[in-house]
């Protein structure tokens, strides 16, 4: 399981560690050098309408022409602001060219990780794009319509200092987003396997934060000595931390990311429809390379298809 099953905010001391949150929280260019950066001035291609998909739209949407959709927006690269407070990302990207198909625009509202999901059920939003991982358990709560492929992955200081085993975390401070599946890992998986094995678990189920740009300022800042995250946004954040951070062991638990949509909703075949055309016309690849995350790409969308 990965991703972000639900997502505090660490307040750095000094001015060095103050300086590090600036670049974290991706404020400044989201360019970044080397090879294979994120680069948010990237072009991707200009979507147009299709007839067919937005026939699906219910009429009220149809008639207000936007999906109001929510973001935690501390989750680079997937949903994150820019230095002028717009929120960027390849969710935003996705999201936008989904409702572009759809003959509609969309709109981005920023919004506390576990408040997306009851805001899709009390209709504040249409769609919920986080980085939200499809599992039954969510499928009970609202419709999945699966778009990225993502696993979990932990990251340390550089060198490992703290000599932090990957498969083995018992007994060491670990920072993790509150409600993510890696926050639920630690606890009913990690911290259960150290009670059998006679060793001290990681301390209060980890050291949870509601934003994941905290959580990595928590390991630079030596308060934690690891962190568990989605795949593709340790690797952002090893980039953005300038050489401070490493990636511990490999990629694991890999799953796929689903749009949240109120169960049973008639739009969830059309944000299917969107996403599978997005695919099939080249735009989906063309986002997804814009903020270096190609790995993870899907070849078919499906709604509810969670195996576990």
């Amino acid at each position: 399981m990965t991703a972000r099953t639900q997502r505090t905010r660490l307040l750095a001391a000094g001015a060095v560690a103050a300086s590090v949150s600036l670049v974290l929280t991706g404020c400044g260019s989201s360019k970044n050098e080397g090879g294979g950066a994120p680069n948010a001035s990237a072009t991707v291609n200009e979507v147009k309408a299709d007839a067919k998909l937005a026939a699906l739209v219910p009429a009220d949407i149809k008639s207000a022409g936007k999906l109001v959709v929510g973001a935690d927006a501390s989750y680079a690269p997937d949903e994150f602001k820019d230095d002028s407070g717009k929120i960027i990302g390849m969710d935003v990207d996705l999201a936008n060219a989904i409702a572009a198909k759809l003959g509609l625009k969309a709109e981005v509202q920023d919004s506390g990780f576990t408040a997306i999901i009851p805001g899709i059920q009390s209709n504040k939003f249409q769609l919920g794009m986080s980085s939200f991982t499809d599992n039954k358990e969510r499928e009970q709560a609202v419709d999945m319509v699966t778009y990225f492929n993502s696993g979990s992955a932990i990251a340390v200081k550089k060198g490992n200092p703290d000599k932090v085993d990957p498969k083995d975390l018992c007994g060491k401070k670990v920072a993790v987003q509150t409600g993510t599946t890696q926050a639920d890992e630690i606890k009913d998986t990690r911290n259960p396997d150290c009670a059998k094995s006679g060793k001290p678990g990681i301390p209060n189920d980890g050291d949870k934060f509601d934003l994941q740009t905290d959580v990595t300022n928590a390991v630079v800042s030596g308060r934690d000595q690891a962190m568990m995250a989605d795949s593709q946004v340790v690797d952002y954040a090893i980039k953005q931390a300038g050489g401070q951070l490493e990636k511990l062991g490999d990629t694991y638990g890999v799953a796929p990311y689903g749009v949240a949509l109120a169960k049973g909703s008639p739009l969830s075949p059309a944000v299917q429809g969107a996403i599978q055309s997005l695919i099939d016309d080249g735009t989906y690849k063309q986002i997804l390379t814009k903020w270096s995350v190609e790995a993870g790409a899907l070849d078919k969308s499906t709604v509810n298809g969670a195996v576990s």
